[in-house]
């Protein structure tokens, strides 16, 4: 994989949103290391961001790349992968809404992210991003606040493979899913991984991850709306099931 810098979006031919602006519209700022800065900081954070727009399957950095830019998912989702010698490629998570992505101290990028679905992040220069964090400590405690918090969900996504039953797991994804994607007008959310993608992330085979969801829909605990997405009609029976 060639080392190449994320691109910056052109903004020549457009207006550019004021950092307030941008800020107000972030579907993720409650969930992100933005949530808890005050308006002087959160200012400093967007002045040296930018808002890079993904389509459906394009890469927002490769494994192996020289590490630029990090950032922050505004909206979307993006698949988080690795992949093995012989060439396989293992889902290691999904970046929902207020995930950080990228390695803030590592020269190269450790996995690839691709977005599920049209997605927006907040990118920045790595290094301006440490440069601020020493001069603002309250970026520094959101950052390790957040990378706390990553680290909790590893470990339970640890024990999920290691402990929960198969449709525990699948469960737990979709009250992922819900939590972190927004519902559209009818209250259905987007399946943002297919069957086989949910089967790679959760250790399972596409057959038993399409087993669990079709006994979810007869038991009245969710509604399938399409092929992508779902509709919750039993929060607590769901919730039950995530274990």
């Amino acid at each position: 994989m060639s080392a190449v810098a994320l691109a910056w979006p052109d903004t020549r031919s457009r207006a550019v949103p004021a950092p307030e602006s941008r800020c107000a519209q972030c579907a993720g700022r409650q969930q992100s290391i933005c949530a808890d800065l005050p308006p002087d900081v959160l200012g400093e954070m967007a002045r040296i961001g930018r808002v890079r727009r993904l389509r459906r399957g394009e890469v927002l950095s490769w494994e192996g790349d020289e590490t630029y830019d990090v950032g922050n998912v505004r909206d979307g989702a993006l698949k988080l992968t690795a992949s093995l010698r012989d060439g396989r490629e293992q889902i290691l998570g999904v970046a929902w809404p207020g995930s950080f992505v990228g390695e803030l101290f590592a020269d190269q990028w450790t996995h690839r992210a691709t977005a599920l679905a049209s997605t927006t992040v907040c990118v920045y220069r790595r290094a301006d991003l440490n440069a601020l964090a020493v001069c603002y400590p309250e970026i520094a405690t959101s950052l390790l606040r957040r990378f706390s918090n990553d680290l909790d969900t590893a470990r339970r996504s640890i024990l999920s493979l290691g402990r929960k039953t198969a449709e525990e797991r699948v469960a737990s994804l979709l009250v992922d899913m819900r939590r972190s994607t927004p519902c559209d007008m009818t209250g259905a959310t987007s399946m943002s991984l297919n069957r086989q993608q949910m089967a790679d992330l959760l250790g399972l085979t596409i057959e038993t991850v399409s087993r669990k969801i079709r006994r979810f829909e007869r038991a009245g605990i969710i509604q399938l709306v399409g092929t992508r997405l779902f509709r919750v009609l039993d929060d607590v029976g769901l919730a039950r099931l995530a274990g």
